[in-house]
């Protein structure tokens, strides 16, 4: 089921990417390349994507729209889920509060009260219950349907969650449940959002889903209805886009993405420039986002979002609390901290000029020069360098310094954090950063990309194309596709091809089916199938490709052994058939670099700090091929590029920086 890529001359696309400070743009049309950016509404983001589509002309008829929502991450973050009932078995409806039992300090004798996703009075029991083998221990009464109704009109929940155990081997009495309840609450079952063994995990992922579900539901209702005639997508955590109206009901899937949409661009801009291996570093106004690229973005079913596991496929990443709106201050100690509190988009960073008053890493980049103000955003909105000296002001009194040396210390502290999350993302795994290359995006990151590659050891950066906004340029790079699970245990051994091979096509149609009701043709669907496997008696699997029951068995030995240092001798198990669908690539060509003159610098600046003058360029004044030395700043609409002295940086044929050091 494949076909080369595809793409119409006449698209109109649109990747839009909603940050916590700015929402982003890429506009792809006649082969053309738009950037827009506008300050991000949180409490009501569609309101920022409906201004963007107004300030970029467009028309809703025969527009495609690709987006990032945040909607579901930033209500998870926030606790701020909606009322939501647990349905599981009699004796099983403390489940997600017992969880595994994991403390998070280990020899704290005091440790904080951790809060239960779901309160005792809203954990109901009910029958319904399944052995191992898939026989009926309990069955699902009229009476059990009849209490559960009960339940549910005393206490007007707004959406349902329902976890009966190994669901997954047979799901008619989940089926029934949902069926008894009142039409217009919002409802999941676990053998719809995970089928896959371990219950907790399985349950935490269906009262994600309901949690937060409403939300979801309604921001893309009213995105909907105020652009009719769109073609509205949205990209799943594990990098897929899904139609707006189906992701509607699987909102634990869209945790991630946005940040997804950024390693989809990384990938696809860095591969233009013969890139593959890169340790990416998305740095935005509330936080910055770490991931490894080998060739594609890797996915994990070990992700977290805030307290909880999200045992659904997303993309391999680390995420930590500093950006350019990360907020500095002095501990109890004395010592200086950056983040994780962020300004956000209201009031945002002291020089934005709406009120904000404490210093972030945006006011201290700006009082060191390497953001200008009449530059930001190609222009179009000015920074108040006053406010920004006032905010730093208090902190350096304090801290008994000049503001410029205690914007210094703040720029470094931020460096150090991201620094940690690389490490965590490589070192950490046994994996040697330097022979990646750093790919850094984001509004903020190109002012940071030369301190993280020389504390990593790194001598090999790229600043790309639109960095920006790559994220919402992933998002037109980006194919339709699903992630599908389903538990089937057994020894791998007993297992025939013909009959493994009958199983993964059956689980792929379920998903088939939906990509085709997007207008999806079979015949372009590309599919890929995989099996979790683990010695007998082990309790993590390991992700195999399928090519028949004696490859993956030799191929399972030799990975564990790879992975681990050592193979054994007991049988293999599998746990999971695992099918990736994909549709046709959107072949989104960028504009190449055109050969001209060389630019010459647009001023020359003094630099706190910095004893020679330094170079201001405009990226799009740069020739293919120009090189310029560092220090020098070079600006554009999105973002800025700070290089630092000893590093010097090519403009390629792909319009992407490429930088060196030494």
């Amino acid at each position: 089921m494949r076909e080369s890529g595809r793409t119409d001359p006449d698209a109109c696309l649109l990747g839009v990417d909603t940050g916590g400070t700015f929402t982003d743009f890429v506009l792809f049309q006649a082969g053309a390349v738009r950037t827009h950016k506008v300050l991000s509404t949180p409490q009501a983001p569609e309101q920022a994507i409906l201004q963007g589509i107004r300030d970029l002309g467009l028309e809703s008829v025969g527009l495609r729209v690709v987006h990032g929502s945040t909607v579901a991450t930033n209500a998870v973050l926030e606790g701020k889920g909606v009322r939501t009932l647990y349905i599981g078995n009699r004796g099983l409806g403390d489940l997600l509060t017992i969880g595994r039992q994991a403390r998070r300090e280990l020899y704290n004798l005091q440790p904080r009260a951790v809060r239960q996703p779901v309160p005792a009075d809203d954990c109901l029991e009910t029958g319904g219950r399944l052995g191992a083998d898939g026989s009926v221990i309990e069955p699902l009464s009229e009476t059990d349907l009849s209490e559960l109704r009960k339940a549910v009109s005393d206490r007007r929940p707004q959406a349902v969650a329902i976890n009966l155990l190994f669901s997954f081997l047979d799901d008619r009495f989940e089926r029934q449940i949902e069926a008894a309840m009142p039409a217009p609450l919002f409802c999941s079952r676990s053998s719809k959002v995970l089928p896959a063994s371990g219950e907790y995990e399985r349950g935490i992922a269906t009262w994600l889903n309901s949690w937060v579900g409403p939300l979801v539901a309604g921001y893309i209702e009213r995105l909907s209805v105020a652009l009719p005639g769109v073609r509205l997508s949205v990209l799943q955590s594990s990098g897929e886009a899904i139609a707006a109206e189906q992701a509607s009901r699987q909102a634990v899937r869209m945790l991630l993405s946005g940040p997804a949409g950024g390693l989809i661009g990384a990938g696809h801009v860095a591969a233009d420039s013969g890139r593959r291996q890169l340790l990416t570093l998305d740095m935005g106004g509330t936080s910055t986002d770490v991931a490894l690229v080998d060739g594609t973005p890797r996915l994990t079913l070990e992700g977290r979002i805030g307290p909880w596991p999200v045992a659904v496929p997303m993309v391999d990443m680390h995420t930590i609390g500093a950006g350019g709106g990360s907020i500095a201050r002095l501990d109890t100690g004395g010592m200086l901290q950056v983040g994780p509190e962020s300004a956000g988009a209201q009031p945002g960073p002291a020089c934005y000029g709406r009120g904000g008053k404490e210093p972030t890493v945006t006011d201290a980049n700006l009082l060191l020069g390497r953001l200008r103000p009449d530059a930001f955003l190609g222009g179009r909105m000015g920074l108040d360098r006053q406010a920004a000296e006032a905010a730093v002001a208090g902190l350096a009194a304090r801290m008994r310094l000049s503001p410029e040396a205690a914007a210094a210390g703040i720029i470094r502290v931020a460096n150090e954090h991201m620094t940690r999350a690389l490490r965590v993302i490589s070192v950490q795994r046994g994996i040697d950063p330097r022979s990646f290359t750093l790919v850094s995006f984001g509004g903020a990151g190109g002012l940071h990309v030369c301190a993280l590659a020389h504390a990593l050891g790194m001598h090999s950066a790229l600043v790309p194309v639109n960095a920006g906004v790559l994220s919402a340029l992933g998002m037109l790079a980006t194919r339709p596709g699903r992630q599908l699970v389903h538990t089937r245990l057994g020894l791998l051994g007993g297992l025939g091809d013909a009959q493994l091979t009958a199983e993964l096509s059956e689980l792929a149609e379920t998903g088939l089916g939906e990509l085709i009701r997007e207008g999806l043709r079979r015949d372009e669907v590309e599919a890929d199938y995989s099996l979790d496997l683990r010695y007998l008696g082990q309790s993590y699997t390991l992700n195999l490709p399928w090519h028949g029951v004696a490859r993956a068995e030799a191929d399972f030995h030799d990975l564990h052994a790879s992975r681990y240092g050592h193979r054994m001798q007991a049988p293999v198990e599998l746990v999971n058939l695992r099918v990736a669908l994909h549709g046709p690539e959107v072949a989104v060509v960028l504009p190449r670099a055109i050969s001209k003159v060389p630019g010459e610098a647009v001023e020359w600046l003094e630099l706190p700090g910095i004893e020679q003058p330094v170079p201001r360029y405009e990226r799009s004044g740069l020739a293919e091929g120009q090189s310029v030395q560092g220090p020098a700043l070079i600006t554009e609409m999105a973002s800025t590029t700070w290089l630092e002295a000893g590093w010097r940086c090519t403009l390629d044929s792909a319009q992407n920086l490429l930088l060196q050091s030494g």
